[in-house]
């Protein structure tokens, strides 16, 4: 996709626009990370296994990998602006209703809601950037809106577990729900003058014959495949983890949590300049992204070193090394989508490519769940979590050898 040099919209718009997309992202994460914050509580009252636990998380990443099969349409044929302010409003309601649940199959219902709103998170920032953001800003934007999760995932847990202690669990869920419909007014305030970097549409028909036999497109679905399950796998099961290795209560577990994902934030802000300081460099785009990816790909081999200690806090700094070098690794791969995949396809590869991860994601929860009622533990985890990233960049290579901008 080639830079169209003066085209797109104002400073003062970009800046806006990567802001709001910057917290919506947040909250999305907000939102889906408070049901494993409150594991604890929840499980006393409703007398849940780890089978249950599990079955609630495999849940959420089917219904998203079903709706997200819809997803990249819907982003791509109504364009960001009306199909984000939608998705916000179905999922913050979803958070909401959680608050009402009191058996599995209550939240369970809650849980597929919430799921299908906030697929359409990703799909539509990475359109938003590829479509309102010249080459020359794209990455770093990128990098943001990718930190954004992981601001959500490092505020929530110091907030929640003792705002749940005092005003209870289900005032939990309805404060976090309700912050979405505050999001939804700035939003539409502050989108109203976008205009396009490229000359594509916004909207546009998606040709999927074309899309499924472009070898690029496997390329980033194949990468969030084997990537994605790290990342819900620490989102899902970390609580978990301190708690039983470590003995830490929910009122204790806000700390090392929030360690883990001011990590993953400075990934994905490192991450988002340095692919451009290696073009800066001299290097082609090919192996600026890959030598990128190497990098975080190999610092991640530290994350299973967290079943090797005793000290929570080490623990917490190895995975959260897992987690920095997680976030640098997919704020690559979004960017490398955002320069070999044409704006009008953007979307729909992002969707599928997240379908890809929460099937994964999905893979690993339930195998979490089986692992630890059968005496595994966490080490097949871990080791899942080490090799991950080395997998996904073979595979973008053999399909890519060389990466190059899109020009249709």
């Amino acid at each position: 996709m080639a830079d169209t040099g003066g085209k797109g919209i104002a400073r003062g718009t970009a800046i806006a626009l990567v802001a709001l997309l910057f917290v919506g992202n947040a909250l999305n994460y907000v939102d889906r990370q408070v049901l494993a914050l409150l594991k604890p509580t929840l499980e006393a009252e409703f007398g849940w296994s780890d089978a249950d636990y599990a079955h609630l998380g495999s849940s959420f990443q089917i219904a998203a990998a079903g709706a997200l099969l819809f997803v990249g349409w819907f982003v791509d044929r109504l364009g960001v602006r009306i199909a984000y302010a939608a998705a916000v409003t179905v999922w913050s309601a979803a958070g909401m209703a959680h608050a009402l649940a009191q058996t599995v199959q209550q939240f369970v219902t809650a849980r597929i809601i919430l799921a299908a709103g906030e697929s359409v998170s990703t799909p539509a920032g990475l359109k938003a950037a590829a479509t309102y953001l010249p080459v020359a800003q794209r990455s770093i934007a990128i990098g943001l809106i990718n930190t954004a999760p992981n601001i959500g995932a490092i505020i929530t847990p110091l907030l929640i577990p003792p705002f749940a202690v005092a005003f209870g669990w289900k005032a939990a869920f309805v404060v976090t729900g309700a912050l979405g419909f505050l999001w939804l007014g700035a939003w539409w305030l502050g989108t109203r003058n976008l205009d396009s970097a490229t000359d594509l549409p916004e909207r546009a028909p998606v040709a999927w014959g074309e899309l499924l036999a472009d070898r690029r497109s496997w390329a980033v679905i194949g990468a969030k495949f084997c990537t994605d399950a790290v990342w819900w796998f620490v989102l899902f099961w970390m609580p978990d983890f301190f708690n039983r290795q470590f003995g830490l209560s929910q009122a204790n577990l806000g700390w090392p949590i929030a360690i883990i994902f001011t990590l993953a934030a400075m990934g994905a802000l490192t991450s988002g300049g340095l692919y451009p300081l290696l073009l800066a460099r001299g290097m082609t785009v090919n192996s600026a992204r890959k030598s990128s990816m190497l990098f975080y790909a190999l610092v991640v081999l530290a994350m299973p070193l967290a079943l090797k200690t005793d000290n929570a806090w080490l623990a917490a700094l190895l995975i959260g090394l897992g987690l920095f070098a997680h976030q640098g690794f997919s704020t690559n791969v979004f960017g490398m989508t955002a320069d070999i995949i044409p704006a009008t396809r953007v979307a729909s590869v992002i969707a599928i490519g997240a379908i890809a991860g929460n099937l994964s994601g999905t893979t690993i929860i339930e195998f979490a769940g089986w692992s630890l009622e059968n005496g595994f533990g966490y080490v097949p985890l871990f080791a899942i979590c080490g090799s991950a990233y080395l997998v996904a960049l073979g595979f973008i290579h053999l399909l890519l050898p060389r990466l190059a901008l899109a020009s249709d």
